[in-house]
């Protein structure tokens, strides 16, 4: 006997869900009442599903329908099928309302330590299915991340996009940079603190590819300053932190990193043409998943919440 093709479209999957409720209820009748068929239409599938096996399936007895071997075979399989189809179209709705799925976000500096961990964690708790995937580099890096799907967005300090097509941004707060350095920095003694009086520490600063390397450049040359020779190019915020608190570097951090470290602390030697606003960016023409939608609207609850009292304070 010839291996049969179920593929070639003859068996239907009203086939299978009629077998299974058959051999449940024991009886055509019952079944068809439990699918809310006409008994009539569940005897004519019955015999469609067997002309296509070539067998028969049940057996008329004294109580009922009695699965023969062929039919305890292919029961076993109808159920493993409409199993299979029950978990795709509960991974699929889950998938749609963000109950389970990814979610890749590429980070900056700012935004790293402390609202996207608290993002984070108010995502995993309302949707624990929800993988949470987070990659640090710079944003030229990050963008052909973006724009091939590869990372849902990025968090950080908004970078201009003007010759960048196919990206869009939307600012989430204004976060300062400061200088900061070490509580027992010797530059912290001196009186009237400018920024030539830290030419002569080493610097930790972005690399040259970033806009905010290139736009703390422009502070020096408006003071008439050459940018600083002594230095190390990073873009983690981990060691940064910890080569300014264990060294007499110098870095320029956003302003709620500089805070949540007790061992640094800003100098006060102001950035004002250092542009502030932190926010995301994400793809022009591709709308966020599910999980990315989720994500981002956490982000713009804990950014309004970070953004409060910095606002408060200020209004006082």
């Amino acid at each position: 006997m010839h291996a049969i093709d179920l593929l070639n479209g003859r068996l239907k999957l009203r086939h299978l869900v009629l077998v299974v409720a058959i051999a449940d209820h024991g009886s055509v009748l019952r079944a068809a009442e439990h699918l809310r068929l006409a008994q009539p239409a569940a005897t004519r599938s019955l015999r469609e599903v067997e002309g296509v096996l070539g067998v028969e399936l049940f057996t008329r007895g004294p109580r009922g329908m009695t699965p023969t071997m062929f039919g305890d075979a292919f029961v076993e399989h109808a159920r493993a099928v409409l199993a299979e189809l029950r978990r795709a179209g509960e991974r699929i709705t889950g998938l749609a309302d963000g109950a389970v799925g990814t979610v890749t976000i590429g980070t900056l500096l700012a935004g790293s330590n402390v609202l996207l961990p608290r993002a984070i964690a108010a995502l995993k708790a309302a949707r624990p299915g929800i993988t949470v995937t987070v990659r640090e580099a710079t944003f030229d890096a990050q963008v052909p991340l973006l724009l091939d799907g590869e990372i849902d967005l990025i968090l950080g300090r908004l970078n201009p996009i003007g010759d960048l097509s196919g990206l869009r941004q939307i600012t989430l707060y204004g976060e300062p940079v400061r200088l900061v350095a070490r509580r027992g920095h010797p530059a912290r003694g001196r009186p009237g603190l400018a920024l030539a009086d830290l030419l002569g520490y080493p610097w930790v600063l972005p690399p040259r590819q970033t806009a905010l390397r290139t736009e703390l450049e422009q502070v020096f040359r408006a003071e008439g300053l050459a940018p600083p020779a002594n230095l190390v190019e990073c873009t983690s915020v981990l060691t940064v932190r910890t080569l300014v608190r264990d060294t007499d570097m110098i870095a320029a951090l956003p302003d709620l990193v500089a805070r949540t470290d007790g061992d640094i602390a800003p100098l006060p030697v102001p950035l004002e043409s250092v542009r502030r606003q932190v926010g995301v960016t994400l793809p022009a023409q591709r709308p966020p998943t599910p999980s990315a939608r989720l994500m981002l609207d956490h982000l713009c609850r804990e950014a309004a919440a970070i953004s409060a009292p910095a606002e408060a304070g200020a209004a006082g």
